[in-house]
């Protein structure tokens, strides 16, 4: 071994053996030491925790005992003794290790969603690609944000220039990638910035689901379809909601002669409220117009409407559907020519033929399946003269059913309906196919009744959120929401309606009715139809 190397080895054993000696002799103070420090560290948090009134008593004792140690024999030495003892109980224990750092939410979950965008947006081999699989999600994401619960909120992803974002499928492919990260029991909306390639991203807070049937403060052939996004309304109505009078932003669709969209076409997946909707539509047309009904399905969701002041008829068989219609068409027909009489005339139309008359069917696809059986003509046939003339003779029609029907629904109710509205959790293609445009929201893997989307005329798609309008014979709803349906359908209630005096057998004042009951009464009075001519 070279000498040089002897002597350096040799040296670093020397200070090796050094250090250890004087770890081993320095030991207690550095005990002592830390556990002075935990001392004055205990000292320190006492003092800031106690409040403003105290700290002067508490100093007071404290030099009162300093003083009574300082005259007690030996005082000092004794005080010192406990002092070192105590401070070397406290840091017989070495200093723990900290803590590791949790890691940042906002880091591994933007991380995987640019890993799992890769794939996707990651193009031909390029000098400075957005997206590779050594690359960071720092490069392309900004603005993020995180609610409480750590899930996202807010996102702006850029994406590079030769991406596909003007064809549907490669928007929906992006769009349910991020949905798959960022969680699917929220719906959240897509804006597609094709001119600086950027995609904006925003959770949507969930809308109320306890807003219940009742007169809704609206113009006149208004329909309140239900309620939306504070962006996707231009004013709000009062509502009552949870025992309080707040503000709501409503949908409404606007009806009669100037309206641009006279019809309503309504599909959703099953269950998901689209009986409830025509039942709301119902209770909101009654005051002001009359009502035939149309129950494709059999199931009695609308024998409430049975015999009540306006209702013309509620029919669930296919006859009875048939000759419904045909008078509606009929009735569609004579109104034309009355008011084309009037018109020419310079005279006021008759009343009968200005009332507005709805036309509501719920399902009519299974009555055209039963039609097409039998050798029948189809109900949705019969729909072509008030769909076509609908405007001008105040008829107004509202078609109901499923989303997997849309394909048996006639060309002429679809090409008619200019009001539409989706319900439940629905596939962008499905959603495309039953609004007319791609829908920039994605929904929630899982949605309450009424939940949707509705788009009126032209304009853009927007939230839906139908009121609870439950049938009031079903005895599972609750009790609240089917008083709240009860008290809007046109009835003679006991509680405030007497029947008609007897005459007194002396010229004296009429005898007093009963006294009013209490509970709700379904009575129905006696059937107030209106039949009138044909043309």
């Amino acid at each position: 071994m070279p000498l040089n190397r002897h002597h350096l080895t040799k040296g670093r054993d020397l200070v090796r053996t050094a250090g250890d000696h004087a770890s081993d002799m320095f030991a207690p103070l550095t005990v002592i030491g830390r556990g002075l420090r935990h001392h004055a560290a205990w000292a320190k948090d006492r003092w800031q925790t106690t409040p403003k009134d105290r700290r002067g008593p508490t100093l007071f004792l404290t030099a009162a005992m300093l003083i009574g140690i300082y005259l007690l024999p030996h005082g000092l030495l004794f005080a010192l003794i406990a002092l070192m003892a105590s401070a070397a109980w406290a840091g017989r224990a070495p200093k723990a290790p900290p803590a590791p750092p949790e890691p940042d939410v906002a880091e591994v979950k933007l991380t995987a969603l640019y890993a799992a965008l890769t794939p996707y947006l990651a193009g031909p081999d390029g000098l400075s690609p957005l997206y590779h699989h050594e690359g960071s999600h720092r490069d392309v994401f900004s603005g993020w944000e995180f609610d409480a619960e750590g899930r996202l909120a807010r996102l702006e992803i850029a994406y590079p220039a030769y991406f596909t974002d003007t064809e549907p499928a490669a928007r929906a492919r992006i769009e349910q990638v991020v949905q798959g990260k960022a969680g699917r029991s929220r719906e959240y909306r897509f804006d597609w910035d094709e001119e600086s390639n950027k995609l904006r991203i925003a959770a949507l807070a969930p809308l109320p689901t306890d807003i219940a049937a009742q007169r809704f403060v609206a113009a006149p052939g208004e329909i309140v379809l239900g309620f939306t996004d504070e962006d996707g309304s231009a004013r709000t109505i009062p509502v009552h909601q949870g025992g309080a009078l707040v503000q709501q932003p409503p949908v409404a669709w606007r009806t009669g002669p100037r309206s641009a969209e006279p019809h309503l076409l309504a599909l959703g997946v099953r269950g998901h409220g689209t009986s409830s909707l025509i039942r709301s539509v119902a209770l909101q047309a009654l005051p002001f117009a009359d009502l035939v009904v149309i129950d494709g399905a059999g199931t009695g969701e609308h024998a409430c409407l049975v015999n009540r002041p306006g209702v013309h008829t509620v029919e669930t068989s296919l006859h009875g559907a048939l000759a419904a219609l045909q008078w509606a068409a009929q009735e569609t027909e004579r109104r034309l020519t009355v008011l084309n009489a009037a018109r020419h005339a310079g005279t006021a139309p008759p009343e009968d033929a200005t009332r507005p008359l709805w036309l509501l069917l719920d399902h009519p696809t299974e009555l055209s399946e039963l039609a097409h059986a039998e050798g029948r003509p189809d109900p949705q046939d019969l729909l072509e003269l008030p769909l076509r003339h609908g405007r001008a003779a105040r008829v107004t029609v509202v078609v109901a059913d499923d989303i997997e029907a849309r394909e048996r629904i006639s060309p002429s109710v679809r090409a008619t309906t200019r009001a539409r509205v989706v319900l439940g959790p629905t596939g962008p293609e499905e959603g495309h196919a039953a609004l007319g445009v791609p829908l920039d929201i994605v929904p929630a893997a899982q949605a309450p009744a009424g939940r949707g989307y509705a788009r009126i005329g032209t304009g853009a798609p927007v939230r839906l959120q139908v009121p609870a309008t439950v049938d009031p014979l079903d005895e599972d709803a609750p009790a609240a929401l089917r008083d709240a349906v009860i008290a809007l359908l046109p009835h003679r209630d006991t509680r405030t309606e007497a029947p008609a005096p007897a005459p007194a057998p002396t010229a004296t004042a009429p005898a007093p009715g009963p006294e009013p009951s209490g509970g709700v009464d379904l009575a129905k009075g006696p059937a107030a139809l209106r039949f009138r001519p044909l043309a």
